[in-house]
């Protein structure tokens, strides 16, 4: 009710019917209707789930323009705004010391 509320009884809107197919499918696993602290530990830490692939694979998928699947040098000073701001740098961090593949 925070985020929609549906005081007018019009049709809701397509974000609201999203979400709760993706709260009854993946959310609710023991299909009771509400989370419980399994369910949202599930939900917040996936145990599969590799957020440090996830956001390489990211950083890769945006930064590499001729989609050869490998970074240059200049593809990464051209996006150096996205790896500063990406916790699989350490917010920038890893960007400042030598490394032999780049």
């Amino acid at each position: 009710a925070d985020m929609f509320a549906n005081e007018e009884g019009g049709p809701e809107p397509d974000w609201v019917i999203t979400e709760r197919e993706q709260f009854s499918d993946f959310r609710d696993l023991n299909k009771d209707g509400k989370m419980d602290k399994d369910e949202i530990q599930h939900w917040i830490l996936p145990q599969d789930y590799d957020h440090a692939l996830a956001e390489a694979r990211h950083l890769v998928h945006e930064s590499d323009v001729d989609k050869d699947e490998k970074l240059t040098k200049e593809e990464v000073l051209d996006n150096w705004n996205m790896f500063v701001g990406s916790q699989a740098t350490n917010y920038g961090e890893d960007l400042t010391r030598n490394h032999d593949e780049l």
